[in-house]
């Protein structure tokens, strides 16, 4: 939370202390274990074929991910104790999760240690997604020419003509601006970090480019 206010290049960071091959891997790698990835899975996982590491070289990097990041380690465990002693997770927004044993490819019964993991993090960003979404398309809906088509993950995509990118990105920031009060406003739970996001411009979205000049968040 600490490097977030900063605006601390973490990912860099991690890439020199956990022993990764770019800046890239180390992003990849600390969405994936913050989601509930574990070493043998990063072992498998395409996306880290660069590394070429055995399921013993993971586990070295995520002991050094847990040394670093205490209280991720300790969050994870209270999940993992909440879901396994009340069979339930719920995150401040109200959205919860019942958990129960569930069979693993060996034909033994464990709680889901992964999905108890991912779940809390893929539903707050659901829920923060909802919010900047709904807050964009009330304040884009009036103009005809601008149209939201569609979010994916953590992206929306906007389709205007040229004469109004410069107000669309505008709006889009404001937007940004706007969700850590909302959010409070909303769910009674003030938000305790800042809530960035990038704008893109281009043709297509195959060819975008960032623009700078707006503060997201």
């Amino acid at each position: 939370m600490q490097e977030i206010r900063k605006g601390f290049d973490l990912h860099t960071d991690n890439q020199h202390k956990f022993g990764l091959p770019s800046r890239l891997i180390a992003k990849v790698f600390l969405f994936r274990i913050i989601f509930g990835g574990s070493a043998p899975g990063f072992a498998r996982d395409p996306d880290f074929d660069e590394c070429k590491f055995s399921v013993k070289d993971w586990e070295a990097v995520v002991e050094k991910f847990y040394r670093k990041y205490k209280g991720i380690y300790d969050w994870h465990q209270r999940l993992i104790k909440e879901a396994t002693t009340t069979k339930q997770l719920k995150i401040p927004t109200g959205r919860a999760w019942n958990f129960s044993l569930v069979k693993n490819y060996r034909g033994e019964l464990e709680w889901p240690v992964t999905t108890i993991k991912n779940y809390v993090v893929q539903g707050l960003e659901a829920d923060l997604m909802m919010l900047t979404r709904v807050s964009l398309f009330n304040r884009i809906k009036h103009d005809k020419e601008v149209l939201m088509i569609n979010s994916v993950h953590d992206s929306i995509l906007i389709d205007c003509p040229d004469s109004k990118v410069d107000w669309v990105c505008e709006t889009i920031s404001s937007v940004f601006r706007d969700v850590p009060k909302n959010f409070e406003k909303l769910w009674k739970v003030p938000f305790n970090l800042p809530y960035r996001g990038e704008i893109q411009v281009g043709k297509d979205w195959k060819n975008m480019k960032d623009v700078t000049g707006y503060i997201c968040g």
